[in-house]
């Protein structure tokens, strides 16, 4: 097949505003396994957004966007549901930013000959398809948003400020969260923010540079992200996936006592995974055990053994329906944060 047909089936993002998952999420409550569990996570998320004071952190890993997720991660920024989301670069630059720049993620076979996938220049994962002439042009334009910055360190959070000043600049990006989050002050951290399209984009940056160079401070990413956990008092996490998100988000109540003399750990804590705790990996590991490293509070956390494409749209949809979050405001910790900045 030619390479025109293979990209002809775009990935429609699903709309939890379309339908209303709480009387399917209820009945889940009375069942039993991962439907339970959902149905708890469900419920402590809502109490996340009642409690009007709690900082909710959306921490994201794996190949969410792309699997057409995007819509539900704008709609929890656009409707004040989360205040500051860690994830990892592949849905924040090659997957929502990308698809800001007016690309999109197609439908494939898992079972496609890869040898014909690369002589045709498309990317493949899993039952999903990338043009990587377009992910090209992502690369370029993260070079240019760094070719055309002050040279010096940057964090995660500023950089991702620019991507989405970038769109707004250039009337790109509706319906991204990259550009909404910048709209509205979410920060968006990026801990190993080289391993993606950015880290082309700024490799490219940094090898042409004839003069200093834009770099990625990533201790500067964790005291941010400390800082808004010491602003805020009570957090709560929202983990889909693990990986870095996951480890970099909990570890801020450890960095806030090491700075404050003490800190609350995170009041409220979910993850959606389909990783073993078994091996010790930390994708997988439980939040029972994170209380012991003092990172998560016990009576307000649950772990979803489901995969998230599943699971995302159910917890985000009952949220979303029940309305806890017409509360809540956006509590801005890019300004927060550029104020800290300033200040010091």
């Amino acid at each position: 097949m030619d390479k025109k047909t293979l990209l002809s089936q775009t990935i429609e993002h699903i709309d939890i505003k379309s339908f209303d998952p709480t009387p399917l999420v209820d009945q889940y409550e009375r069942m039993a396994f991962q439907a339970r569990n959902l149905a708890r996570a469900a419920r402590i998320y809502d109490n996340m957004l009642a409690d009007t004071e709690c900082a909710v952190i959306l921490c994201l890993a794996g190949s969410l966007v792309s699997a057409g997720l995007k819509r539900v991660i704008y709609d929890l920024v656009d409707n004040h549901m989360v205040d500051a989301i860690v994830s990892t670069g592949a849905n924040v630059v090659d997957q929502d930013f990308f698809e800001g720049l007016g690309f999109k993620h197609y439908m494939g076979d898992p079972k496609s000959d890869d040898d014909a996938l690369m002589n045709l220049r498309i990317d493949r994962i899993y039952d999903t398809y990338i043009d990587e002439d377009e992910l090209r042009i992502c690369d370029d334009t993260i070079k240019q948003i760094a070719d055309s910055l002050p040279p010096h360190p940057y964090s995660s959070r500023e950089f991702i400020w620019h991507m989405g000043k970038y769109l707004v600049d250039n009337g790109k990006g509706e319906g991204c969260f990259v550009r909404r989050a910048y709209e509205v002050g979410v920060p968006i951290f990026v801990p190993a923010f080289s391993d993606s399209s950015a880290g082309f984009g700024l490799v490219d940056h940094q090898y042409r540079a004839t003069g200093g160079v834009v770099s990625i401070d990533s201790a500067k990413d964790f005291l941010e992200l400390t800082k808004i956990k010491i602003a805020a008092g009570t957090t709560g996490l929202l983990m889909i996936g693990g990986g870095v998100p996951k480890n970099f988000a909990q570890d801020i109540t450890v960095a806030a006592e090491i700075l404050e003399g003490e800190a609350d750990m995170h009041k409220y804590a979910i993850q959606i995974t389909v990783a073993d705790e078994r091996d010790g990996g930390l994708s997988g590991s439980t939040l029972q055990e994170a209380h012991s490293w003092g990172k998560v509070e016990q009576e307000s956390e649950q772990m979803v053994f489901a995969e998230a494409t599943l699971a995302m749209p159910l917890i985000a949809g009952y949220a979303y329906h029940k309305g806890s979050w017409k509360k809540r405001r956006h509590k801005d910790f890019n300004a927060v944060l550029d104020k800290s900045a300033q200040a010091a």
